[in-house]
């Protein structure tokens, strides 16, 4: 059987997830945005190691519980010794969401970073509101690539010198509607959500900035470089002409190939754990009610 491809990437998933994230964003969504005071029966749809759950868990009301569904086997083995002598009622189920036929039972469905990987991200969404109650809601944390793209700056540096946006965009855009999979979901949600009959729909930001600074101590530079580096900030690009045939070949000009190559290749170079670099990835939080009225 092949190997699940995020069952490979547990230890990649560990060290990145905080790049997103304020904890205590978590807490104001909880307490003052969706002002959940009574407990809640929630389901996360590609729930990882159960990132969402070890975040929400101990912020919601007392008697909530966590259910999470993954395809990856070792994930969700995570997810478990995770939780094993945490004092919440979980379940953790080894499934395809493509497939998963799931009761109409729960007071919230969630995704976190999750979406954006699916083929047909609507038919995953259309899942998620059905498997919820009336009067419960669905919450979506998932990415808008191109703004996250728009929000590096690196000191000594032009952003157009290491990020081409409008190439991204395209590609970004072009990659989409060959395969399905959207890493600007985020920012197409509240649409998405609207046509599935869901209502009082509000979109909020993630508040998360990550700075690299030199001035601060060698453990928390390290601890902090080292994770942007995990999650592609200033990765090295293949071989050259191996990189610039593979935009070629999903339809780009030879010149903005090698411009492209050339700002990726740049910031590679220059980007080492004494950088100044500030980005904000502004993960999109998109949630709205489900009601049969």
């Amino acid at each position: 059987m092949e190997e699940y491809y995020w069952d490979t990437k547990l230890d990649y998933l560990k060290r990145t997830r905080d790049l997103y994230y304020n904890d205590d964003y978590f807490e104001f969504l909880v307490k003052f945005v969706w002002k959940l005071s009574k407990p809640v029966h929630i389901i996360d749809f590609g729930c990882g190691y159960g990132y969402l759950g070890l975040k929400l868990l101990p912020l919601l009301p007392s008697g909530s519980t966590y259910t999470g569904i993954d395809k990856g086997n070792q994930l969700i083995s995570k997810a478990k010794e995770l939780f094993q002598d945490a004092p919440y009622e979980t379940e953790f189920i080894v499934s395809d969401t493509n497939e998963i036929e799931l009761e109409k039972k729960y007071d919230i469905a969630v995704s976190q970073a999750f979406l954006l990987h699916m083929s047909e991200p609507k038919k995953i969404l259309r899942k998620m509101v059905n498997s919820v109650v009336d009067g419960g809601k669905i919450i979506c944390f998932e990415p808008h690539w191109i703004a996250g793209m728009s929000s590096y700056y690196l000191d000594g540096f032009d952003q157009s010198q290491i990020v081409q946006l409008g190439m991204l965009q395209k590609l970004y855009e072009e990659g989409a509607k060959q395969t399905g999979r959207d890493g600007n979901i985020g920012a197409k949600l509240p649409h998405y959500l609207s046509e599935l009959g869901v209502k009082n729909i509000e979109c909020r930001v993630s508040d998360k900035v990550n700075f690299l600074n030199p001035e601060d101590n060698e453990k928390d530079k390290e601890g902090l470089f080292h994770s942007l580096k995990e999650d592609g900030v200033g990765e090295k690009p293949e071989h050259k002409e191996a990189y610039i045939t593979s935009l070629i070949n999903r339809g780009v000009s030879l010149d903005d190939a090698v411009e492209q190559y050339d700002s990726v290749q740049l910031f590679s170079q220059v980007f080492n754990i004494n950088s100044s670099l500030a980005w904000a990835p502004g993960m999109k939080i998109t949630f709205g009610e489900i009601t049969n009225k």
